[in-house]
């Protein structure tokens, strides 16, 4: 607090401010005239003389009052000239200087209007309520709750949030409900109820309901469910689902635009009239008993009230269509209505107005149409012509489009009328007693043989001769199944016989001449005109024609030569093309000829009995042993030489031939060596061999260079290196200088770790798999690290090579470099636990 004086002028008074800010005490010095008046010395020195004299008299009489004071508005760190003036406190000044958005309530829409005590009614302005209901009474009574905002806002007490326009609950307002204002619902508005509210149409509009007229909603029972023909954009305009239900009736063509009372006599909105039903209405029944084309009364269960829908439509009550096909007599043709077709009228067919005919559409005869035609016919006479013709079967020859264009299908009957059986001009019949003799249209199976007609011409086989039969002489059977066999309906004398049907077909030289065979006629295999041979198409033999060509066979005798060559067989070699081209397929013995096997000039054999000595063709598994014919060559092998190994000595197996030998060419064999398990490589190869380097003695040039005294048996030689080689192994250090000693190196004898057998590397050249120290290591030997040739597994670093001006000399220069290696110790095979090579 600081103390202040100032001075002003109010009117004809000087007034002298003393205190302390921002409050004091203020004097006033009397006199008369304005401040610009006391302009001379004495009232200045004056003026000046009182004010020292007030100072300290103030500063001495008030000082607990200058302790208390305070601001009557707590802690409000503003000027008291922002809100009052010098001349009195109150009432504040029109327009305080105070920024309220600077508070925690800032001032927006109407409360920028608000003066500042209507809210601020105490003097401790934060002493303030910041709810709407702090300020503003709840007129609602509490009903909406204490969210005034929700409907709300400070834009003006009647003016609503959009939600609350939107009305987004469980009824939206939609169309004309948009427009209507709270209060026409929420009776009194303040107080009106908002919540629980009927959403039902007649809460609002009941007295509509009750007023309306036009139909007369009361008087016709409508239900309140208004909205079933009502909408939100108007109450007027309603219109009905008449097809829906309950109704069921929908209001289509003629019925759309009928006033609702031209039905709905007496404001009767419950009938139950179904859309059918358009004699029972009270529209359409004078018009249903007043029917004369046909009368509908006199046909009631034909053209019943209820059904009128059936001809009927809501297009024109006149423009009648009735479908006949409902009736199972469908109108077609000649049937239909003119001037489609030749029916005048309906009582053209309905005589007397009976719509209660029970006539089948095939029923042409018994209706009263057709009947007397029926009894006119007379080709065939229909009344005698048994059951296809009768009354009730008309349809199966006629047809509504012209009586008289009769078309009859004869193979309904079970016999089609095929070839010369058709009518003239297609076949060659003139009409149908041409069959039918007598009238006799009652013809059975038996009716139908071929030889009920054709019996002339079957008794006249005898005499045709050539390549037709003498049926009776050979018992051919007369039933229509065996004649058409071989006669066609198109040419009786045109008789094929099919040979294949009886399982023995005619071909090639089997053929009868006229066919382009060699066979003269039937009888020359039917002999003594026996048509009923037994006899297979392979059995060639056994038949009267081949029997004796079989007997006289010589090469080979095939009435000796077993069953192969039985006279059942013949077909498996020879053919119906040429007797004599005899082919037969060795491989269906088991045993197919290839190569040298075959006849020649394809193989080496002359004839058959090359092999079948003896005429012997009954050879088993045991006879076809290549051992059998080759024996000779077999025991020749004593005196071959060269690569060819004694067979006998050898104790080779004779059954084994085809392991080596082939039907090409018998002295070319070749023996896989693979299969022993030994394949041979390199210098193990038979010349010619691959050229081959590093070859210290010779190499194999015969079968018995290894197998030795002729033992071929198995596990001889060995295949161990060692078992051959063995003079090679002693004598290793002989072959060169980096060659080491194996019998005193202590080499195993396990040769294929460093020599191999490859194609062109032979004993020389082996390379040793130096795992644990990588070579070459900068151009050294064997024998520069192991310095004892009788030990290989004695080695030095140190003393073999790393000598001279190395650093590894001696061990104080090694130690010098390795010191802190874990795991060192100098001495002359350390180097490779790190160094590798």
């Amino acid at each position: 607090m600081s103390t202040v004086v100032w001075g002003f002028r109010e009117r004809h008074h000087i007034y002298l401010i003393v205190g302390t800010a921002p409050f004091g005490q203020r004097r006033r010095i009397e006199g008369t005239g304005s401040l610009g008046a006391v302009t001379s010395k004495l009232t200045q020195g004056l003026c000046w003389l009182l004010l020292l004299i007030w100072l300290p008299a103030t500063s001495q009489a008030h000082p607990p009052q200058r302790e208390t004071t305070r601001s009557p508005h707590g802690p409000l760190a503003i000027p008291c000239e922002n809100c009052h003036n010098a001349a009195s406190w109150r009432p504040i000044r029109a327009v305080p200087e105070f920024d309220h958005n600077k508070t925690k309530y800032p001032l927006r829409g109407m409360h920028e209007k608000v003066q500042c005590v209507q809210c601020h009614v105490k003097p401790i302005f934060t002493n303030v309520g910041k709810n709407c209901q702090d300020c503003h009474s709840d007129i609602h009574q509490r009903k909406m709750g204490t969210n005034c905002a929700q409907c709300h806002t400070v834009q003006g007490w009647n003016i609503a949030v959009q939600q609350v326009k939107d009305h987004q609950n469980r009824f939206p307002l939609l169309g004309a409900h948009a427009a209507v204002q709270c209060e026409d619902c929420h009776k009194s508005a303040a107080v009106g109820q908002y919540q629980g509210l009927s959403t039902a149409c007649n809460s609002c509009h009941l007295r509509d309901f009750q007023q309306a007229k036009s139909p007369d909603h009361v008087a016709g029972q409508f239900p309140q469910t208004c909205d079933s023909c009502h909408s939100f954009d108007s109450w007027l305009g309603a219109t009905v689902n008449h097809s829906a239900p309950p109704i069921n009736f929908p209001l289509t063509n003629g019925h759309a635009n009928v006033p609702c009372l031209n039905c709905h006599i007496g404001n009767n909105f419950n009938l139950k009239i179904a859309a059918t039903d358009c004699g029972n209405a009270g529209c359409h029944l004078t018009t249903w008993q007043q029917t004369t084309n046909p009368k509908h009364l006199a046909a009631a269960t034909v053209f019943p009230v209820a059904a009128c829908s059936t001809c009927h439509n809501t297009v024109s009550w006149l423009t009648a269509n009735f479908d006949h096909a409902t009736t199972g007599f469908p109108l077609t043709n000649s049937h239909q209505m003119a001037p489609a077709g030749k029916v005048t009228a309906c009582t053209d067919g309905h005589l007397n107005n009976n719509y209660n005919l029970q006539i089948s559409p095939t029923d042409c005869g018994n209706s009263g149409c057709h009947l007397t035609t029926w009894q006119q016919t007379n080709n065939p006479t229909h009344s005698a012509a048994g059951p296809p013709f009768a009354a009730a079967n008309c349809a199966t020859c006629h047809n509504p489009t012209l009586w008289t264009n009769v078309v009859f299908n004869h193979a309904a009957t079970g016999w089609a009328l095929t070839g010369s059986h058709q009518l003239a001009p297609a076949g060659k019949v003139v009409a149908c007693t041409d069959c039918h003799v007598g009238n006799n249209y009652s013809f059975t199976a038996a009716n139908t043989d071929c030889y009920g007609c054709h019996q002339t011409a079957w008794n006249s086989t005898p005499t045709f001769g050539g390549a037709v039969p003498n049926h009776i002489a050979s018992g051919f059977p007369t039933t229509a199944s065996a004649c058409a066999t071989c006669h066609p309906i198109t040419q009786w004398a045109d008789g094929k016989f099919d040979h294949t049907a009886f399982g023995f077909p005619l071909t090639n030289s089997h053929a009868l001449v006229a066919n382009g065979g060699k066979v003269p006629g039937c009888t020359s295999c039917h002999i003594s005109n026996n048509y009923n041979l037994q006899i297979a198409p392979t059995d060639c033999g056994n038949s009267g024609c081949h029997l004796t060509i079989w007997q006289q066979t010589n090469n080979p005798v095939h009435s000796s030569a077993g069953a192969p060559f039985a006279a059942a067989n013949c077909s498996t070699c020879h053919n119906t093309v040429s007797w004599t081209t005899a082919i037969f397929d060795h491989a269906t013995t088991g045993w197919a000829l290839t190569g040298s096997h075959q006849l020649a000039p394809a193989g080496k054999v002359v004839a058959c009995t090359d092999c079948h000595v003896g005429n012997n063709y009954t050879f088993t598994a045991a006879n076809t042993d290549c051992f059998g014919c080759h024996q000779t060559a077999w025991q020749s092998t004593t005196t071959i030489g060269g690569s060819v190994p004694n067979h006998i000595t050898a104790g080779f197996s004779t059954a084994m031939c085809s392991t080596c030998h082939d039907t090409v060419l018998w002295t070319d064999g070749k023996f896989d060596h693979s299969t022993t398990g030994f394949p041979l490589q390199g210098p193990h190869m038979l010349p010619p061999r691959t050229a081959v380097t590093g070859a210290i003695g010779p190499m194999v040039n015969a079968c018995t260079d290894c197998h030795l005294g002729g033992n071929y048996t198995a596990g001889y030689p060995t295949t161990d290196c060692y078992g051959c080689h063995q003079s090679y192994f002693t004598n290793a250090q002989t072959y060169g200088t980096n060659v080491p000693n194996h019998v005193a190196a202590s080499y195993p004898t396990a040769c294929t770790s460093c020599h191999t057998t490859w194609v062109t590397t032979a004993w020389l050249g082996a390379v040793f798999n130096h795992t644990y120290f990588r070579i070459p290591h900068q151009g050294s030997s064997c024998a520069d690290c192991h310095i004892n040739s009788t030990n290989y597994a004695i080695f030095s670093c140190i003393s073999a090579c790393h000598t001279g001006n190395s650093p590894h000399t001696n061990k104080a220069n090694t130690d010098a470099h390795h010191g802190g290696v874990g795991g060192y110790t100098y001495n002359v095979t350390i180097c490779v636990n790190c160094h590798k090579g």
